[in-house]
């Protein structure tokens, strides 16, 4: 459904991504994942049109979206749904004004029918009943599926999850990836999900790209990235100071 092909970009004069080539194939989990300032997060934000390359294409069903401009760029961005890492949700508005918010500024839909979807979508997340409250009242991991909710309520073909655990507890960390698989197998859409949870990612994504210093070093399977022997994705997964990313002589420098 989506397929980068050599996409460079840079923010003065620094190179963040470095010829990204990668295919998210339609209907399944995508993950990807590498350290922190990788270069994760400004792909994803390339697949949405949000940034564009300085070089490279990056496709949606065959269509070029650094092409697009105006309506038909919105109308292309309509088929998406966005998790973003904090929530991002309105502290002025309720949950449910919150979830409401996509189909009230994009749709003419009655208010009877928003009220329907809202309250159903509430209800997948594990939020009913919950629509009065506002964000200060939730605790981290109701935002989140608060957010969750909002994100599905378009019914988006594709839907973009950046970091959607980070700061939560293992319990809610695995509550939320579980919601996730659920509600991907449900409504069957594309999912890209951008993380750092190792190993529990491995548990939800089809595929795994892993990311390092702006380009792809690995795509595969889940069982494979798991078991593969390169030194830098070993690294990755154990966690360790010491190997190909050098970071023992970052360490040694802050200190």
């Amino acid at each position: 459904m989506i397929h980068l092909i050599e996409v460079y970009k840079s923010f003065q004069g620094q190179q963040v991504l470095k010829g990204i080539t990668l295919e998210i194939p339609k209907g399944q989990i995508t993950a990807i994942i590498g350290r922190s300032g990788s270069g994760k997060t400004v792909l994803l934000k390339h697949l949405i049109g949000l940034i564009r390359p300085d070089r490279g294409r990056v496709l949606v069903d065959g269509v070029d979206i650094g092409t697009l401009r105006g309506r038909v760029l919105d109308k292309l961005r309509d088929r998406f749904g966005m998790l973003f890492q904090g929530g991002a949700l309105f502290d002025s508005l309720t949950v449910f004004d919150n979830v409401a918010f996509p189909l009230r500024e994009k749709t003419r839909m009655p208010e009877a029918e928003i009220r329907k979807r809202v309250e159903e979508k509430l209800q997948a997340v594990g939020l009913a009943g919950m629509g009065h409250k506002y964000p200060v009242e939730l605790s981290g991991g109701m935002k989140k599926r608060a957010a969750l909710a909002r994100a599905l309520i378009m019914d988006p073909e594709i839907v973009l999850f950046d970091e959607p655990t980070t700061g939560l507890d293992p319990i809610m960390l695995n509550a939320i990836h579980r919601l996730i698989v659920e509600t991907q197998k449900v409504l069957g859409f594309t999912a890209v999900v951008v993380s750092h949870d190792i190993p529990e990612i491995f548990d939800i994504a089809h595929r795994v790209a892993v990311i390092h210093d702006g380009s792809i070093v690995a795509y595969d399977s889940p069982e494979g990235i798991q078991g593969s022997q390169d030194p830098l994705i070993r690294q990755f997964m154990t966690g360790g100071v010491q190997g190909p990313s050098n970071l023992s002589r970052i360490v040694q420098e802050d200190l």
